[in-house]
């Protein structure tokens, strides 16, 4: 997901991101604002994980929420969603 378009739809992932991964806090997901490197670390240090699976999980679910960007482009061309 385009960094850009991350920063946009933090509000919507936040819920997401909460779904996911439980253990983060509101708290922390202020701190974070967006970025996929932060998300990592932080999943890293509340489940323990190493590093490299920590960024796999955090790209992973940034590429599951790709349908935000697919509802916006789709709304911004009149298109409706199938």
């Amino acid at each position: 997901m385009n960094p850009d378009i991350l920063q946009g739809k933090w509000h919507v992932l936040r819920g997401r991101i909460r779904s996911r991964w439980g253990r983060l806090t509101n708290d922390d997901l202020d701190r974070l604002e967006g970025g996929l490197e932060q998300l990592a670390g932080l999943v890293q240090q509340r489940y323990g994980l190493l590093r490299e699976q920590a960024e796999k999980e955090a790209e992973a679910f940034f590429q599951s929420c790709e349908d935000l960007v697919e509802i916006d482009s789709a709304s911004e061309t009149g298109e409706e969603q199938r």
